[in-house]
């Protein structure tokens, strides 16, 4: 009865080793999925849309690459997740890839990308250019890429900010419908909004597109480059995979997809004419040195960081 008794006992514990053996077992295959995932933050915009058609086109996959994808509303939420280690890298811009140097988050620009901003006349507006706005209420966001592609459209055309009335609405949606509502004289919108803007009747002055300044960039943090290089190099594969894909496919037969997945608005469908998108290349130097000189100028940021303190080329490597 001893001898039962004991080896009942001993194949108890057995048991339970056992359990816990497999419990730990898959806790550590779930840390290490966790630590090799790629997390990935996006925008409402067209920025985002390769990372969309990478991730349901399979191309992450064929690559070897885990990559999360995560959609935010607004720049401070997806800086916020980036900050808090939520993320490790994101669709951005170079005026936010500054503020976050300046305030001692160290994130580095790894790619541009291919968004456009637009500045567009109001549906009972008859100006022709930006020279025939002095005077006229242009709504921006303030201190962000809005604001700043504005600037760099005045100072092209010799005018300054005192020549026109800055009208400070950050959502954009408001921006959109007060324009669209003869509310507005003029309002600087991002894409897909400037072309639905358009769409609905107002017309366009001028563009970032047509000024060939591109301040939107992938930023990834600082650890993420040090700790999943390989990861990073196997999404770039992957984007890459996906601008061919965009490039060489008739924008009908993704597009409701993209509306789904990225948020966009229905009228996107009719409105917007895709843009011909880049293969991942190293942001422009010159983009850099314009987006640091308004920063500086404007007294956001303190220090003049030089390209190479931003930059990380993790593409060629």
């Amino acid at each position: 009865m001893k001898k039962l008794l004991v080896l009942i006992i001993c194949l108890g514990l057995l048991a339970v080793t056992g359990c816990t053996s497999d419990t730990q077992q898959s806790a550590d295959n779930s840390k290490n999925a966790s630590d090799t995932t790629l997390k990935i933050g996006l925008m409402p915009d067209i920025d985002s849309i390769p990372f969309i058609i990478a991730e349901e086109k399979g191309f992450f996959k064929e690559e070897g690459v885990n990559v999360e994808l995560q959609h935010f509303k607004s720049a401070m939420d997806r800086d916020s997740a980036l900050q808090s280690g939520n993320l490790d890298g994101g669709v951005s811009d170079m005026l936010a890839a500054g503020f976050a140097k300046d305030g001692g988050f160290d994130v580095k620009m790894t790619s541009m990308t291919d968004g456009n901003y637009c500045l567009v006349a109001g549906t009972a507006n008859n100006v022709q250019s930006i020279k025939d706005m002095k005077g006229q209420n242009i709504s921006v966001s303030k201190n962000t890429i809005i604001e700043f592609v504005l600037d760099q459209m005045l100072m092209q055309n010799q005018m300054t900010e005192a020549d026109i009335n800055k009208t400070v609405i950050p959502q954009i949606p408001t921006r959109l419908e007060m324009l669209q509502n003869g509310k507005l004289d003029a309002a600087v919108l991002p894409e897909p909004m400037g072309s639905i803007a358009i769409k609905n009747g107002c017309h366009l002055i001028n563009s970032s597109e047509e000024m060939q300044i591109n301040p939107g960039v992938m930023v990834f943090t600082n650890d993420s480059l040090q700790n999943k290089s390989e990861e990073i190099k196997a999404m770039y594969r992957a984007y890459n995979k996906a601008v061919e894909y965009l490039n060489n496919t008739p924008q009908e037969e993704y597009m409701d997809l993209v509306i789904e997945k990225a948020g966009l608005p229905p009228a996107t469908k009719d409105a917007l004419t895709m843009p011909k998108y880049h293969e991942a290349a190293l942001p422009s130097k010159d983009a850099w040195e314009k987006s640091i000189q308004w920063l500086n100028q404007k007294g956001l940021v303190k220090e003049t960081y030089s390209y190479d303190d931003m930059v990380s080329d993790i593409l060629s490597k």
